[in-house]
């Protein structure tokens, strides 16, 4: 089985720490692999970042269509480019904030989501609402630029780890979820710390992928993700011209 994980931003070290989060908890016959968008934002912080990245995101599943992946995980906390990338795409694709709020329904009646910045919970929030999961979750940002986690001297760990005690003293949250991709390498150093479940969408979106293709199950092509009907882009966008299915 072939993986595909693939940054909708253009930070390759943290294409890499996916990766990384990734392969560790793989099953010994999946294969993970890696790529970073080539074209939009740096970082992906709010709706403005988000729209732009998809482009870019959209290139990396076609483009690597030819050397075959069996299933596809968005590594980007907002979902970005999902519904897009699953109309497009014949296998499943999965998104880290669906994949991530799915798994803690199974471990929490209450849990608590902490992101970065609060233009990302703003987002995410909406998300959580979107996924079922309004009445049991609560969403808290950090004030945490992405770009932050990346740098050690930063003093954002400390941000984070503040955020995840209130959540824990003050929403009666069972279990936290990670929100954003940057912060994949903490989940279980945080949950030795708190003692309590603390989910990576990452290695939540891969387990869920490998489920999926196991299975033998893939997108619905029928209704609101059927492959987009063939039609002229035209400027830039020409590139993107849909001819029915991806590849």
């Amino acid at each position: 089985m072939r993986i595909l994980i693939v940054n909708p931003n253009t930070t390759a070290s943290m294409t890499e720490k996916a990766a990384t989060a990734a392969r560790a908890v793989a099953a010994s016959g999946t294969e993970i692999i890696a790529a970073t968008s080539q074209m939009g934002p740096v970082s992906i912080e709010g709706h403005y970042d988000g729209a732009l990245a998809i482009p870019g995101l959209l290139s990396e599943l076609k483009e690597r269509w030819a050397a075959g992946y069996d299933a596809a995980v968005i590594a980007c906390f907002d979902d970005t480019g999902l519904d897009a990338a699953r109309s497009f795409a014949d296998v499943p694709i999965l998104g880290l904030c669906e994949s991530a709020v799915a798994t803690a329904g199974f471990l929490a009646q209450r849990f608590t989501v902490v992101t970065t910045l609060e233009r990302s919970r703003v987002l995410i929030d909406n998300l959580v609402r979107r996924y079922g999961m309004g009445e049991r979750a609560k969403v808290r940002a950090s004030d945490i630029p992405v770009l932050e986690l990346e740098d050690p001297a930063s003093g954002a760990i400390g941000k984070l780890r503040a955020e995840i005690e209130r959540a824990l003293a003050e929403d009666g949250a069972e279990a936290i979820v990670l929100g954003c991709a940057g912060m994949t390498d903490l989940a279980r150093e945080l949950q030795d710390i708190y003692g309590v479940p603390v989910i990576d969408g990452v290695s939540a979106a891969v387990k869920q992928a490998e489920a999926l293709v196991s299975l033998g199950l893939s997108t619905s092509k029928r209704g609101s993700y059927a492959s987009p009907l063939p039609k002229p882009f035209t400027g830039a966008m020409g590139v993107f011209a849909p001819a029915g299915k991806l590849g």
